[in-house]
């Protein structure tokens, strides 16, 4: 089996040029017709005028970089380099260069959706969401995404921290009207409300990141803070009562946590003897 390279990235598949490098690739042609894209290719979706622009440059060119294929039957499965292929078949080649591996499913799909990630001008929401992919499909940590990505680990954090935008934040992002630093200027605002008056402020008056981030400290500071709710004296003397009545029976500190609609019970206890002595009280009732 041929070295994937995955630990080095798309680069090693690419880039390397030295003598060892290309009988490695061992780099031929195929009839275009023998090959067929991925249908668990990450990216369904491509634009055609940046295919035109391609096809052009292959018809004055010719294709300078190899596409990766693996083989599928009788016919050829291609790994990375869809873009390339389409434009070949539209500059009217009949065959193109590629260089043929023997990768496993997991290892396709894994490095189409780096190829992506590495080469396409993606959005950012598709960028994060590739990350994303990366990470729970493939059990790779951020320190491994941003190796084999080629950016910073703090980049990767930043990326999918995106994704907890809520839909209206992420479509603006999607279509190009706010960038990826208005974006994670809202991140730091938690109250919805203003988070949406400083998204409106970005697109109607075009304010630029410093300038979002200058309005988000200031309507988050002129907000007044919440009230919170003063239980009643006498409600309060009444819990205290039960408290230190579960805290006699229970042996323990028990305390109640209560407001109107809800509330919660807190038993102490000081590890495991300690906590199967007090469950015993409960279910011989002891309380």
């Amino acid at each position: 089996m041929a070295k994937s390279g995955l630990g080095r990235g798309l680069g090693s598949l690419f880039d390397d040029t030295s003598p060892a490098a290309e009988e490695e690739n061992n780099v031929e042609s195929l009839r275009i017709s023998q090959i067929e894209p991925n249908k668990n290719q990450p990216r369904q979706k491509f634009d055609d005028d940046k295919i035109d622009t391609l096809a052009d440059s292959i018809k004055e060119h010719g294709v300078i970089q190899p596409i990766i294929v693996v083989k599928s039957g009788k016919r050829y499965k291609i790994v990375a380099g869809e873009r390339r292929w389409r434009a070949a078949k539209k500059a009217g080649l009949k065959e193109i260069p590629v260089v043929i591996r023997d990768y496993t499913d997991r290892e396709i799909a894994q490095i189409a959706l780096i190829e992506n990630l590495q080469r396409e001008n993606l959005n950012p929401i598709e960028e994060a969401l590739g990350y994303r992919t990366l990470m729970n499909k493939f059990d790779m940590t951020q320190e491994e995404v941003s190796s084999k990505i080629g950016k910073s680990r703090s980049a990767v954090a930043n990326s999918i921290r995106l994704l907890s935008l809520d839909e209206a934040v992420q479509s603006k992002l999607i279509s190009g009207e706010i960038s990826s630093g208005h974006a994670r200027a809202l991140l730091s605002i938690e109250d919805p409300e203003i988070r949406k008056a400083v998204l409106l402020s970005i697109t109607e008056k075009e304010l630029n990141v410093r300038q979002a981030e200058a309005l988000a400290r200031e309507l988050q500071k002129a907000k007044p803070k919440k009230k919170t709710e003063k239980i009643d004296e006498q409600l309060r003397a009444e819990l205290d009562s039960i408290e230190n009545g579960l805290s006699s029976q229970l042996g323990t500190k028990v305390r109640l946590i209560h407001n109107d609609k809800r509330g919660k019970i807190e038993i102490e206890y000081f590890g495991n003897d300690d906590l199967e002595r007090i469950l015993n009280i409960i279910r011989n009732g002891g309380l």
